[in-house]
């Protein structure tokens, strides 16, 4: 018995790891060519990974980069799964989804009001 270290398909280990809600569509991501083991795109779920290894995916609009640390037995719960990998991703600026009013597009309430009260002013 030699001393190799532990291996996991790749869909399982993303599965395992809370990437993906299911691990078929941890395998259809892998089959597309969307993730990459050690710089090397993964085309088979069936790929082994093991603790060492680099993963690069996209997972909704952020690029994740994780280290693989360990195999996992189970799809456990989040602390399980998070000791599972180191996260690499490097922290990105929380953007706003909408900008706030600044003379442009629908005023909120408050504007609206003050917009009222300078139009009722005009008029007396």
């Amino acid at each position: 018995m030699t001393g190799d270290a532990p291996k996991i398909r790749i869909d399982k280990w993303l599965w395992f790891a809370r990437f993906f809600k299911t691990r078929s569509l941890a395998a259809k991501h892998v089959s597309a060519g969307h993730v990459r083991v050690n710089g090397t795109k993964a085309l088979k779920p069936a790929q082994n990974v093991s603790p060492g290894d680099v993963l690069t995916f996209a997972q909704g609009k952020v690029i994740r980069v994780v280290r693989v640390e360990g195999t996992g037995e189970r799809r456990g719960p989040a602390p399980e799964a998070q000791a599972l990998y180191f996260d690499m991703t490097e922290k990105q600026e929380k953007i706003p989804a909408n900008p706030k009013f600044e003379g442009k597009g629908r005023p909120d309430k408050k504007a609206r009001r003050a917009l009222d009260l300078t139009r009722k002013q005009d008029t007396l």
